[in-house]
């Protein structure tokens, strides 16, 4: 420990500080090493892979793989946390996740995630995605496409934004999977108001639905373990659920018109309103996505609330529905 030479700590003072600190450094060792085997296994399972999987992507031996998912290696170098960032199809924000949880610092500025992995091999596919893309960001709304297991394909700027005090997690980041960070990314609470019962519970009840509807994807059948393990999550997709659709009825679990409540990024907002809407084209459904938009209660830039005109009428700014004349017309 420092200290002045000429006042020095006594020797028991000082054996007691360094066993201390030994103990502290033990202890954050301990939950690291934890942390290591977490981030490898719930992202390979997140994918439906196994360890077989994983080692051939690899081009290693499955006993190899299997001592670096149980943190037995002597030392992870950028090659190796490179390569399994790409076999485990890391975004880039997952791939600075992993660099800080293995070794505590950034993954090389070379580096950059391959987005190639979410884009469709169909060459009218891509270019129509990136023309989406385009459209979805001159909406002042967030907006995302996701996949039948909730996989984010694209987000818009207004999205980011929302979602910007979000921490970094191994498989629950907003722009990864949207199923997955409602029901188990410590911050969702933080942005999704009310969480557990108007995002959580009615996010559960599409899922048991997708899951029916197919059993056999590895995907969702990853989430449907991953709920398992949490007892209070369970509980809930096993008897929470149904109770609460039989009181709601189906409708309730709908994505398209729900009402719900996010918190703002701006802290002047506040909690607002939100709606979301769900939309698919020809060409996203084709592709298996859907476009979903939280219609937030002002959009930035927008007047809050109504602007009066002449002879007292209430005029709103801005669209509005064209089939329904105004009343000056």
């Amino acid at each position: 420990m420092p200290h002045l030479a000429a006042v020095g700590p006594s020797d028991g003072l000082a054996r007691a500080g360094e066993e201390r600190l030994a103990g502290e450094e033990s202890a954050r060792g301990a939950v690291r090493s934890e942390r290591r085997k977490e981030i490898l296994r719930q992202r390979r399972e997140e994918l439906g892979l196994s360890q077989e999987d994983l080692a051939a992507r690899l081009r290693i031996s499955v006993r190899a793989y299997g001592n670096w998912e149980r943190g037995l290696v002597k030392e992870w170098t950028d090659r190796k946390l490179l390569a399994l960032a790409e076999a485990l199809e890391m975004s880039e924000r997952q791939c600075f996740w992993l660099f800080r949880v293995m070794v505590d610092r950034d993954p090389p500025p070379t580096w950059r995630a391959a987005e190639e992995n979410r884009l469709p091999e169909d060459p009218a596919q891509r270019d129509y995605l990136c023309d989406y893309a385009a459209l979805m960001e001159s909406t002042p709304y967030p907006s995302f496409l996701v996949d039948h297991r909730w996989d984010v394909a694209l987000t818009n700027s207004a999205f980011d934004q929302l979602f910007q005090s979000v921490r970094p997690h191994p498989t629950a980041l907003p722009d990864d999977n949207f199923l997955r960070f409602v029901l188990f990314h410590p911050d969702a609470a933080a942005v999704l108001e009310d969480h557990e019962p108007a995002w959580c519970v009615p996010l559960l009840a599409q899922f048991a639905a997708a899951l029916a509807a197919a059993p056999e994807d590895e995907g969702l059948r990853s989430i449907r373990q991953e709920v398992a393990r949490d007892p209070f999550m369970e509980a809930a997709y096993r008897y929470g659920v149904p109770h609460w659709l039989s009181m709601r009825g189906a409708e309730a679990a709908e994505t398209d018109g729900a009402v719900r409540t996010v918190r703002h990024p701006d802290p002047q907002r506040g909690l607002v309103r939100c709606r979301t809407v769900a939309e698919t084209s020809r060409m996203l459904d084709e592709m298996g996505l859907m476009r979903i938009t939280l219609i937030l209660s002002a959009p930035q830039g927008a007047p809050a609330g109504p602007v009066r005109g002449g002879a007292g009428v209430v005029h709103q700014q801005g669209a509005r529905l064209r089939a329904v004349p105004s009343l000056g017309e």
